[in-house]
Formats: C-alpha cells, structure tokens, sequence
C-alpha cells in the first residue's frame, strides 16, 4: 500500500473553504478524506487477510506518535485503523493476528541474535537503511531484518536454508540477496 496522503492531497482546498467560511463545503471535503482513507484501508487489509494466513504486526502506538513531529502524517495514514481492520478480517478469515513487541527489531541481527555496535541506532540511524553485523558479518536491509526479527518474535524463525520448514520465499530471497550485492 503507497504511503496514505489523504488528508494533504485535499489540504489546499480544504483550507480555501475553510477560509471562506463554507462548513457545508469542509464537512463534504472531510468526508472525502476519510472516505478514501477507510477504502483503501478496506482494500489493502482484505488483500493481506486473504493472501496470509498468518499475520505478525508491530506493537506501534499510534497515540504516541501522534504526540510527534509526525502527528499529520499518522493521522493521515490511518495506522489504528489498519491494525484494527487487519485484525478482525483475519480472525474471521480463521487466520491468526498477533500484535508482537517490536522493540529493537531493526538493531538485532535476525541471523545472530546480537544487537551489535554496527546496528543503526537512534534517530541518527533512522537513514541508515543496510548495515553489517559486527558479530556475525551477516549484510541486512533494515526493513527486512525488522520483517525476520517480527517473525521470530511471533514464534516462526525464518531460515535462509532449503531444507528449514521455515524458508524463506523466493521473493525474499532476491531483496535479500539484492541487498547483499549493495
């Protein structure tokens, strides 16, 4: 799913109506907003429900973020919603939802388990998106090692080995190993 702009592909006429003071005009453009926002939301968590059996989501708290430089951009996404209509969806598709501690899932090497000195740390490490472990000289995309850390932390460790039951895809296979050619 693109990144939800909802709210600021609307913004600039919301605020021309806001500022010739026409409430039936922002109540219709709001509502457009939000209709969009709970329509593709309706369309991505379906697609995921419907395509995996098994969903892993990070503990992220939205109320939180909101509290942050980032507070429009998470109003506009629409992350509650996503989790929360991710959830039911895939209970009543009799798959399983779990809402897993995501702390440091991107600084700990999902090869070694060591959370090295190499590992992007902190808002610094926010553009840092591949890095080496330290301690076991494994190369990851800080995205994909967050995906593998989230995984295990939901009880299914994902192997790079043909013969583990818990191989990885073949579409993963090619990031990774696009990463490693970086």
């Amino acid at each position: 799913m693109e990144a939800g702009r909802f709210y600021r592909g609307l913004e600039d006429a919301l605020g021309k109506a806001q500022r010739a003071n026409k409430p039936h005009r922002v109540q219709a453009i709001h509502a457009k907003i939000r209709n969009r926002r709970k329509d593709a939301i309706h369309k991505f968590t379906t697609h995921l429900a419907e395509r995996y059996g098994v969903i892993f989501v990070g503990d992220v708290s939205s109320a939180k973020l909101v509290k942050t430089k980032m507070a429009k951009s998470v109003l506009d996404a629409g992350w509650h919603q996503l989790k929360t209509q991710l959830k039911y969806k895939a209970i009543a598709r009799s798959g399983v939802f779990e809402e897993v501690n995501e702390a440091y899932s991107t600084q700990v090497c999902s090869c070694c388990g060591a959370k090295p000195d190499s590992s992007p740390k902190g808002r610094a490490g926010l553009g840092i998106r591949h890095w080496i472990c330290s301690e076991c000289g494994a190369e990851h995309d800080r995205d994909i090692n967050a995906a593998l850390n989230i995984l295990a932390a939901g009880g299914i460790p994902v192997s790079m080995e043909e013969s583990s039951p818990f191989r990885a895809s073949e579409d993963v296979k090619q990031k990774i190993e696009g990463v490693q050619a970086l």
